[in-house]
C-alpha cells in the first residue's frame, strides 16, 4: 500500500498522505464502511474518486481509526467521535488527512495547473501578483494561496464565507514554507498559521487555528 508521506507537524498534530496507485479492488480489501459511506462510494461515477475515497480509509487506519470513527456534520465537515480534529483532502493521485488533538486544522492538496490563472480573480486580488517574474512562479504562488483558503474554509465551515472578501492570506516568500492568515466574518476575527510543501507537481497546504 502506498503511504507516501507522514509529517509530524507538532505535538498532537500529524499529516498522512497517500499516493493512489492501487486498483479499486486492492484498496477495498480490509475496509469496512458505514452504510452512509457505502452509499456515497456506490454513488461515485469516477473510479479515481472511488479509489481516492477508499485510500482515505487507509489513511484513517494509519492514524488508528476506522470508517465508523468518522462522521460529518450538516455542513459536510468531518469529525472524529473521540473529539480530535480532522480534515480530509483528495486531488487526482494524492489524498491526505490531518489529525489534531487540540487545535482546529484544515488541509488541501492541489495539482499545479494553468487553470489557476483563470480563476484567481475569484479568490484573491490578482493585481498583487503583477511583480512576480514568470508564469510558473505565479502559478506556484496562486496554488498555495488557493490551498490555504481551501484549508481555512474547511476549518471555518460556514457556507456564506467568501474566499475573496473574508479570508486574507498574508504575503509570503516561497522559500519559507509558511505564512499566516485571518478570517473576518460577521464581525468575528480568527487567526491561523499556514504551512505549505510541494511534491511531484502538487502543492499541499495546511492551516492550524491559533
Amino acid at each position: 500500500m502506498a503511504l507516501y508521506k507522514t509529517i509530524t507537524v507538532d505535538k498532537g498534530i500529524t499529516i498522512y498522505i497517500w499516493k493512489v496507485e492501487e486498483t479499486e479492488k486492492e484498496l477495498a480489501k480490509g475496509i469496512v464502511l458505514t452504510p452512509n459511506c457505502e452509499e456515497r462510494l456506490n454513488g461515485m461515477k469516477s473510479e479515481l474518486h472511488r479509489r481516492g475515497f477508499l485510500s482515505i480509509r487507509h489513511l484513517l487506519a494509519e492514524a488508528g481509526y476506522v470508517d465508523h470513527d468518522l462522521y460529518y456534520d450538516d455542513n459536510g465537515k468531518p469529525h472524529l467521535k473521540d473529539g480530535k480534529f480532522i480534515s480530509i483532502t483528495h486531488s487526482h493521485e494524492f489524498t491526505g488527512i490531518i489529525v489534531s488533538e487540540e487545535k482546529e486544522v484544515g488541509i488541501d492538496i492541489e495539482m499545479k495547473r494553468d487553470k489557476i490563472l483563470r480563476i484567481a480573480h475569484k479568490y484573491t486580488p490578482i493585481e498583487e501578483y503583477k511583480t512576480i517574474a514568470n508564469t510558473e512562479a505565479i502559478i506556484r504562488k496562486l496554488t498555495i494561496v488557493w490551498g490555504a483558503k481551501e484549508s481555512l474554509y474547511k476549518i471555518y465551515s460556514e457556507k456564506g464565507l467568501s474566499f475573496l472578501h473574508h479570508i486574507n492570506v498574508k504575503d509570503f516568500s516561497m522559500d519559507t514554507g509558511e505564512t499566516t492568515a485571518d478570517i473576518l466574518y460577521e464581525g468575528e476575527l480568527s487567526n491561523y498559521q499556514i504551512y505549505f510543501l510541494e511534491f511531484e507537481g502538487y502543492t499541499c497546504v495546511y492551516a492550524i487555528k491559533k
